[in-house]
């Protein structure tokens, strides 16, 4: 696209379509330096919109920066492959305790990543998809509630971490971790509280075992319908508390958590 060094024969309906949230950096640039003479209302608030776009990329820029700031410290010290690990799926009364480990590669481009928590489906869907096609390496793990009520949801998150992280090709040379120190791993690791909304990895981490363990409550619904999984996520809301007294546990609820032992022992 050319940039006129003069916008004033422009019509400004021909400006707006040429400055769409498509236009490059270097263009928009330009396109501000042009627009600055163009003595026109519509050409002038065109011109504050676009300086606007721009300034709001560049506070996104520098957050990114912000949330990478540990792994370049990592790197500078002879770190290759840095992991980031979370875990999602500790409230629920039913469906697996989920978690991922995610290596990302020195240069990414995630724009919006952010902690799973903080993001719409649409949001967190397009970033896991993203994050799946950069990355040097993904691993989710998966406990099923049986485990879970063997080994208690503390152990049992930890341990989906721990499995996560085993399975990464190539291996993390250090680990992030939201929170936790994560036992019997044969590497180092730095816990972090808030870590996946204090750090890049941890949220790309979030963000796809998020992902992942809500499609698999999208999948535990069709089997086990009536509990309303797909939109709870096995989280005790109120319709999934009045389900489980309706209907009684099924198959994937969680025997060790008080809701569901509770209303075991009415049987």
């Amino acid at each position: 696209m050319s940039v006129p060094t003069d916008t004033r024969s422009k019509p400004l309906h021909a400006l707006r379509e040429e400055l769409g949230p498509e236009l490059s950096p270097r263009l928009e640039s330009r396109w501000l330096a042009a627009l600055a003479d163009d003595p026109r209302r519509g050409a002038r608030e065109l011109a504050r919109q676009l300086a606007r776009r721009r300034e709001a990329r560049h506070r996104e820029a520098r957050r990114l920066a912000r949330l990478f700031a540990r792994r370049r410290a990592l790197f500078a010290t002879g770190a290759r492959h840095v992991a980031g690990v979370d875990e999602v799926g500790v409230g629920p009364l039913a469906g697996p305790v989920v978690a991922a480990a995610v290596v990302l590669p020195q240069r990414v481009a995630l724009p919006g990543l952010d902690d799973s928590k903080r993001l719409r489906r649409e949001e967190r869907e397009r970033l896991a998809a993203a994050i799946h096609e950069q990355a040097l390496a993904v691993s989710v793990a998966e406990l099923d509630p049986a485990e879970v009520d063997r080994r208690n949801i503390l152990q049992a998150s930890l341990e989906a971490m721990r499995r996560a992280v085993a399975a990464l090709r190539p291996a993390p040379d250090h680990v992030l971790v939201d929170a936790h120190r994560i036992p019997d791993l044969d590497r180092p690791q730095t816990p972090l509280v808030h870590g996946d909304a204090r750090d890049g990895s941890i949220a790309a981490a979030s963000i796809v075992a998020k992902v992942h363990r809500d499609a698999r409550m999208r999948e535990l619904d069709r089997l086990h319908p009536g509990y309303g999984f797909a939109r709870h996520k096995g989280y005790p809301t109120p319709d999934h508390l009045r389900a489980l007294e309706q209907r009684g546990p099924c198959a994937i609820h969680r025997r060790s958590f008080a809701p569901v032992s509770a209303r075991l022992a009415e049987r």
